[in-house]
């Protein structure tokens, strides 16, 4: 809206992004970077809910976890800067969202059962949104090529995708385009072995129910 006020060329949506990508650990500031610009997001996440889909409750409970001695001040700063990155999926052109999430992921009592029916019916909702394909891989599942860690493909229009894994406290940019080839190909076979949008749909909301 300033931008548009001030005819600034979108500087004042840039510096926005900029500022959002300071709250952040060094090692993932890029992605944070580069996902306004994404046309095409692709994530797997085997162990938490991703940060794009989190509720505010739900990140809340992880980040006061993994750092106990963060200020409640400090903790709701970054739950702020969390919610702000999930603008990128509610813009007039949000990019197209893929997304696989482990069975494990929501059955793990993250926060409390409050918490988790808010985040779950948070999923169906996002789960339900044109632009994003949302699957879960079951627990029944046999081996697969990212059973490693989480992992997600960044596209933008104007540079070839890229790759970016997560380990605890560290993240990892992947550029060179045979790894990033061969990774994409993985999450290939990791969206053919999940259950279908629809199948994953309906297992959150047997979880929602039974919670």
């Amino acid at each position: 809206m300033l931008d548009e006020v001030f005819s600034t060329d979108g500087l004042f949506k840039r510096l926005y992004e900029e500022i959002t990508a300071q709250s952040f650990p060094v090692h993932s500031r890029r992605r944070i970077e580069m996902e306004p610009r994404a046309i095409s997001i692709s994530a797997w996440s085997p162990t938490v809910v991703p940060g794009l889909l989190q509720t505010a409750s739900y990140a809340r409970a992880l980040l006061r976890e993994g750092d106990p001695r963060a200020s409640d001040e400090e903790v709701a700063t970054s739950v702020r800067a969390r919610m702000a990155r999930q603008e990128v999926l509610k813009g007039t052109s949000p990019p197209d969202f893929s997304v696989v999430i482990c069975e494990s992921v929501l059955r793990r009592n993250v926060g409390g059962p409050d918490v988790m029916r808010e985040q779950l019916s948070a999923l169906l909702t996002h789960g339900a949104q044109r632009t994003t394909v949302l699957q879960v891989m079951p627990l029944s599942a046999e081996t697969h090529g990212l059973m490693d860690g989480p992992m997600s493909i960044l596209t933008t229009a104007d540079e070839p995708p890229v790759i970016y894994t997560e380990g605890v406290r560290s993240g990892t940019i992947i550029e060179d385009p045979s790894t990033v080839r061969l990774l994409a190909r993985s999450y290939d076979v990791l969206t053919a072995s999940a259950l279908s949008r629809d199948a994953s749909a309906h297992m959150i909301r047997k979880l929602l129910e039974a919670s």
